[in-house]
């Protein structure tokens, strides 16, 4: 028998709980109970959570010696006290990652070696504070331009193509478990849709494997 909440109407996780997840964004507003009624509705509705902003580059990890855990922390204790499917967003993105990730102590870009170096650090460092207890990461987030090609950015310009499939072989190995997911947008747009389908191809047959493509809405 499916639940019903408070008004007599069917509760979506139960409605489809044998086809999908039913998921929610969270901000950070929410993630630290400033806004009780809307945690109520995702608590009640809602069997899997993604994090807006909390987990990108420069909040997570502002300072090269430094991380912040607080908010994640506490977002993914939400997951778990209602038994969710809990989404890391996002380890690798060209936005929201602030400049010292790309520079030496003098400023000076970073070389090819560096900069793997400092995104595996990141990956094994925040996915490992996790490890076993958020299910699946955006690994790889909007790497590809609405042309069709690769987004020009730090990433590509300083590693190459080579990045994204760097950035899912170090999450594979910081949590072999987890799912790993490569997230976009724009998928109305054929030829951004091509490049996306290109670059998970390409991953597949270099061995890399892709467990599901986001699509977002916004």
């Amino acid at each position: 028998m499916r639940k019903s909440d408070i008004t007599g109407q069917p509760v979506l996780k139960e409605v489809f709980q044998r086809d999908f997840y039913i998921g929610a964004a969270l901000s950070v507003e929410q993630i630290y109970g400033r806004e009780s009624g809307a945690m109520d509705l995702v608590a009640r509705h809602f069997n899997s959570i993604t994090p807006e902003n909390i987990m990108k580059w420069e909040e997570i990890h502002p300072e090269p010696d430094r991380y912040n855990f607080e908010a994640s922390d506490q977002y993914v204790a939400f997951g778990e006290k209602h038994n969710m499917h809990i989404v890391g967003h996002t380890l690798v993105w060209f936005s929201q990652t602030p400049d010292w990730v790309f520079q030496d102590e003098l400023g000076n870009p970073l070389n090819r070696e560096a900069l793997l170096e400092r995104m595996q650090e990141h990956i094994f460092t925040v996915m490992g504070r996790y490890k076993g207890r958020i299910k699946g990461w955006d690994v790889v987030n909007e790497a590809i331009a609405k042309n069709g090609s690769m987004r020009q950015c730090k990433w590509l310009e300083i590693i190459g193509d080579e990045y994204v499939q760097k950035a899912f072989e170090y999450a594979r190995e910081a949590d072999p478990d987890a799912e790993l997911y490569y997230n976009e947008f724009d998928f109305e747009f054929e030829n951004k849709t091509d490049g996306v389908i290109r670059l998970i191809e390409n991953l597949r047959n270099n061995g890399i494997q892709v467990d599901g493509v986001g699509i977002q809405g916004h």
